[in-house]
């Protein structure tokens, strides 16, 4: 492999096995948010309201949706991201790592149905208040913070011979420095919180700071699938090793800021949560130099010829997909002046960006973990729904969200009735219809890639 090539290997059988577990638990977690957003859907319908024995049953399914649509799959991508960067194989390890993360996604997929209600709608891991959930919870991020330690202990000294693929090691080992941070933020919430404080303004502050921090690992692995996304789809990366690491660590920079940010203002104080809420504003900017470079990258390649690289073809729609789903959610995240719905199109639009990201990462490692190709043409198209169902879908929640409707209500309590209110939620229901569709046609790719796995071959 040429020195300045970005691609991630698969050096060992180890290591294909960590990393097929860990990528077959994200896209678990998302076959599950599936099934979670059709209860979503029949928890609405009157008929169906009468049969399903929990009151507030769409509530519940919608924190278990969201800790399984975003936490559960986006760290299970990091997980992924960390096996490709380990430098020696644990197996023992690795497998009680996934165990604890598997076992808990179980438990929290499981939880409403074993009684566990009484929904919070706190920001970041909205919780069941059910010893059963806690527990799903704490498993999973136990096998994170395991797998987390196993491989920042498994990576080669800094100062080895830096290269292409040693810089997105680096680049990866900083997001899980990051994580780690945002570990100990969480630990530092809760062990500042009041005794007197409750129920969900309690998690609301104890996930403030560590929630915003995680975003910044979020944001690191997704620029290492982008770098590496434009090398494997034709595009020339012109960055040399050397000037790439040093961009994923301005990336990272904003983060020295946490511990000071703690030090200042007390956890359930106004100047904790505006602190973090400028910290990711403002800090959130460091990923402009990398994602410009990845961008004009991009845009010298020309177009793509499906027919000399079918692969080059799809994984260059994820890419640009990506590209546009986060610079609109970036965009956005400026225009926030209030509590309306273009916080939710802000966030939204910067979530898509970080998943259709792992998607097209999804695409890339499937054939080199010997499973099958992605059939092109649908592999090609499924970005182009996604994204484009979830552009409708933040834009009609910016539009409506310009007239003052608030977030986190429904119905009646959304106050909408003017044209321009009414045409802004109709647009984002048809949206949403969309990136559903694009959602479910990425699990029947993922689907027909593992069913297809021809005869392994040595990388």
């Amino acid at each position: 492999m040429p020195p300045n090539a970005y691609a991630l290997e698969i050096r060992s059988p180890a290591m294909r096995n960590a990393v097929t577990a860990w990528l077959m638990l994200g896209l678990a977690a998302l076959v599950g948010a599936g099934v979670f957003s059709v209860l979503l859907i029949l928890a609405r319908t009157p008929a169906v309201q009468e049969v399903i024995p929990l009151i507030d049953f769409f509530r519940i399914a919608l924190v278990v949706h969201v800790n399984l649509s975003v936490l559960i799959w986006l760290l299970s991508m990091a997980g992924v991201l960390w096996s490709l960067a380990s430098d020696v194989d644990r197996v023992g390890w690795d497998r009680l790592s996934f165990l604890l993360a598997a076992a808990g996604t179980a438990v929290v997929v499981l939880a409403p149905f074993v009684g566990a209600g009484d929904p919070l709608m706190n920001n970041y891991v909205p919780l069941l208040r059910h010893p059963v959930f806690y527990a799903g919870m704490l498993l999973f991020a136990a096998g994170i913070a395991s797998h987390l330690l196993r491989s920042l202990l498994s990576m080669r000294s800094p100062l080895a011979v830096l290269d292409g693929a040693r810089a997105l090691h680096l680049g990866i080992a900083l997001g899980g420095v990051i994580t780690a941070v945002a570990i100990a933020s969480l630990l530092a919430s809760w062990a500042g919180m009041p005794a007197t404080m409750d129920g969900e303004i309690y998690y609301e502050f104890l996930f403030w700071g560590n929630g915003h921090v995680l975003q910044f690992t979020h944001t690191m692995m997704m620029m290492v699938a982008w770098i590496v996304l434009a090398e494997a789809s034709g595009c020339r990366f012109e960055l040399t090793p050397r000037l790439t690491l040093a961009f994923l660590v301005i990336l990272a920079l904003p983060v020295i800021t946490v511990p000071f940010l703690y030090f200042a203002h007390a956890i359930d104080s106004p100047g904790h949560r505006l602190a973090f809420t400028e910290l990711m504003k403002y800090g959130g900017l460091s990923c402009l130099p990398l994602g410009l470079a990845v961008l004009v990258t991009v845009l010298k390649a020309g177009r793509v010829v499906a027919a000399d690289r079918p692969e080059a073809r799809y994984l260059r729609s994820a890419l640009l997909a990506s590209l546009a789903l986060f610079a609109v959610g970036g965009i956005l995240g400026f225009l926030i002046s209030g509590l309306d719905i273009v916080i939710p199109a802000h966030y939204h639009g910067s979530t898509v960006g970080v998943t259709i990201a792992f998607m097209g990462l999804c695409y890339y490692l499937l054939p080199r973990l010997g499973f099958g190709a992605p059939p092109p043409r649908l592999a090609w198209w499924q970005p182009i729904l996604y994204g484009g169902g979830q552009l409708l879908h933040i834009l009609g929640l910016a539009w409506t969200g310009g007239y003052g409707v608030q977030r986190k209500t429904a119905g009646l309590a959304q106050g909408v009735d003017r044209l321009g209110e009414v045409a802004g939620m109709g647009l984002m229901g048809l949206g949403g219809l969309v990136s559903v569709i694009g959602g479910l046609l990425f699990l029947v790719i993922c689907y027909r890639c593992v069913r297809g796995r021809p005869a392994r071959q040595e990388n």
